[in-house]
């Protein structure tokens, strides 16, 4: 079978006028038919999870469950375990990334999550969410383009995707050099930086494509010539020669595997 989609968002996704992500979401995991599990771990707010539901039914989705795990000892709760499994899509609220990987690393849910998306299940994630789901995982970091030795803190992510590291509210908060930097470690990932409103759907070709109101950075570290991360004193900028950069908007693609970008239009939006 082939993998699911995987489906980062930036952050503050439209969610009333045009959710055109959110929207895409829905019709990805079958439309009036899709089985939706929403996980709202990453935020402390309680109707976090309960606005999300409403959301995806309001967008035709036919059944929406809301997993609360708050707890690690609720990653091993059989009714949960069970709507997770029987999910079309599952989706990963914003907050914070640490309480996704602290609450959920090692639990039967980071499991079924990996089992599931490896089989077909699509799973999204806005902006902690979105960070979580790749097998690097940016805990924090500082702002400011220009990468420096001690920018950022990585910690295991979800580990649906080997291939990318992510980064959310990528324009508004100024997060380019905390992304190099992460990538400088080991320039074997490309980076994905989202903006808010703006989502890429990584299909199981390993095409990612642009979607939303705003740009999705691509920095492909693949043909770094020199790098001075292993000497680079503290907070010092590092020097990172040859390293490519690509701005994808609505529509636009790339290939992770032949590292080629196409603009908008160059072929179809795939739904499936």
């Amino acid at each position: 079978m082939s993998r699911g989609f995987i489906i980062p968002i930036g952050g503050a996704e439209e969610k009333l006028r045009d959710p055109e992500i959110l929207s895409r979401f829905v019709a990805i995991c079958g439309g009036s038919k899709a089985n939706i599990a929403v996980i709202p771990t990453a935020s402390q707010l309680e109707e976090t999870g309960p606005r999300y539901r409403s959301i995806f039914q309001d967008l035709g989705a036919q059944e929406v469950s809301v997993l609360p795990f708050t707890e690690r000892a609720d990653g091993s709760r059989g009714e949960w375990l069970d709507k997770l499994k029987a999910a079309d899509g599952v989706f990963m609220t914003g907050g914070n990334q640490l309480r996704l990987s602290t609450t959920l690393g090692g639990t039967p849910v980071s499991d079924l999550l990996r089992e599931g998306n490896a089989r077909g299940q699509h799973v999204a994630g806005t902006s902690a969410g979105a960070a979580f789901l790749s097998e690097h995982m940016i805990a924090f970091g500082d702002e400011g383009p220009t990468p420096r030795s001690n920018m950022v803190t990585l910690a295991p992510g979800l580990g649906l995707t080997k291939m990318m590291v992510v980064d959310q509210h990528f324009k508004q908060r100024d997060r380019l050099g905390r992304l190099m930097t992460a990538l400088a470690y080991n320039p074997r990932p490309i980076g994905v930086g989202l903006d808010e409103d703006t989502a890429a759907f990584l299909g199981p070709d390993d095409v990612l494509e642009a979607s939303g109101s705003g740009a999705l950075t691509i920095v492909d570290p693949s043909e770094i010539t020199h790098s001075s991360m292993d000497s680079a004193h503290r907070s010092e900028p590092v020097c990172l020669l040859g390293i490519r950069l690509h701005i994808l908007t609505d529509g636009a693609t790339y290939s992770i595997r032949t590292r080629q970008p196409q603009p908008p239009g160059a072929g179809q939006r795939r739904e499936s």
